[in-house]
């Protein structure tokens, strides 16, 4: 494959996996029966400020990139793409699908927005333009502590899970779900989606993102 088509090929499969994170996010908050943890805090924002979850999630990712200053983490195209593009895509997915009542659907909606999340993650990071703000935090957090991207991982999103479920924010079966299955899933389709990166490529900014996504 030439250069041109690789590049035009990563630049597609970041924004399909980006637009696609926000629907997964979306199928999750109508299923109502537990969220991703960063989720349950902008859901518990969104309940105390009045914004949509969508606009909630583009303020905090903004806010999260520039801790990324002090912890001298390099942003990409795709970091910077994924504050906006995200929370676009769960807003706008928001609005097209209806609410649900029963079990009989919910619960099917959880599953499929855990699959999809999954398949958006292994899209946009296989595309090699950068981590999501919030897995370069927890990278930096770990180059700059020393301790492993386990613990630093599991002390944020313990962090965010109990701030936003103080304040309104959904915890429930769906958040342990998420929590045991993505890193399997993420892992899987980061392979089926794997586009290799010429080397000196400009636009791949530095460090491993996918070991925040895959739990090492």
């Amino acid at each position: 494959m030439s250069i041109p088509a690789r590049l035009g090929r990563r630049l597609i499969q970041l924004y399909i996996g980006l637009a696609l994170y926000g629907a997964s996010s979306a199928l999750l908050v109508r299923a109502g029966l537990g969220l991703e943890p960063w989720n349950v805090l902008h859901q518990g924002l969104s309940e105390l400020t009045g914004l949509t979850i969508g606009m909630v999630s583009i303020v905090v990712g903004a806010v999260v990139l520039l801790l990324w200053l002090p912890l001298r983490q390099r942003p990409g195209l795709g970091t910077v793409s994924n504050v906006f593009v995200v929370g676009l895509a769960l807003d706008g997915s928001l609005a097209l699908l209806p609410d649900v009542h029963t079990l009989a659907v919910r619960v099917p909606l959880l599953l499929a927005g855990i699959v999809l999340n999954g398949v958006a993650t292994g899209l946009y990071i296989a595309a090699r333009f950068g981590p999501g703000p919030r897995d370069g935090l927890m990278t930096g957090l770990h180059q700059r502590t020393g301790r492993s991207i386990r613990l630093t991982r599991t002390a944020v999103e313990v962090a965010v899970v109990v701030t936003g479920f103080a304040l309104g924010g959904t915890v429930g079966v769906g958040t342990v779900l998420y929590a045991v299955s993505i890193g399997p899933l993420a892992q899987l389709f980061l392979r089926v989606f794997a586009v290799p990166a010429p080397a000196g490529d400009g636009l791949v900014a530095a460090g491993t993102p996918e070991r925040a996504i895959l739990r090492p």
